[in-house]
């Protein structure tokens, strides 16, 4: 089947000490994640009110200081808020989560969900087959 395959793609395929140990080991490293189980993650989304610039001051060192906290603990991976493309005003926010529970528990002590900033959530659990979430 070689003779199929363009002499870089057959070399590599067929002889191993074409690749340098340093080139062996990038490579192993750079695809180990397709081999692994994929990790669960959760995502947590938000839909945002419409003046949501003007209403989010008060609250918004609460909202960060959650999701700051929580990236500490490890339990929050990401976060940040999402817009319609174009759009200078974001109509809500995805955060990345390691547990159910932390995703509802963010949602649970989020000052911008108390005080009416956020209008709806879902959480949806996502499973990481590629990169590195």
């Amino acid at each position: 089947h070689s003779s199929t395959l363009p002499a870089s793609v057959a070399a590599f395929t067929t002889n191993p000490t074409v690749l340098s140990s340093n080139t062996r080991r990038s490579f192993a490293r750079s695809t180990s994640p397709l081999f692994s189980t994929p990790p669960t993650r959760y995502l947590l989304s938000y839909d945002y009110i419409p003046d949501v610039l003007e209403k989010r001051g008060p609250f918004r060192e609460g909202h960060i200081g959650l999701a700051k906290e929580m990236l500490e603990e490890g339990t929050c991976v990401s976060g940040g808020p999402s817009a319609v493309p174009g759009e200078s005003v974001p109509n809500g926010a995805l955060f990345i989560f390691t547990t159910k529970d932390a995703a509802e528990k963010f949602v649970a002590e989020d000052p911008y969900v108390s005080n009416g900033i956020v209008t709806g959530h879902s959480i949806a659990e996502w499973t990481v087959v590629v990169g590195t979430n």
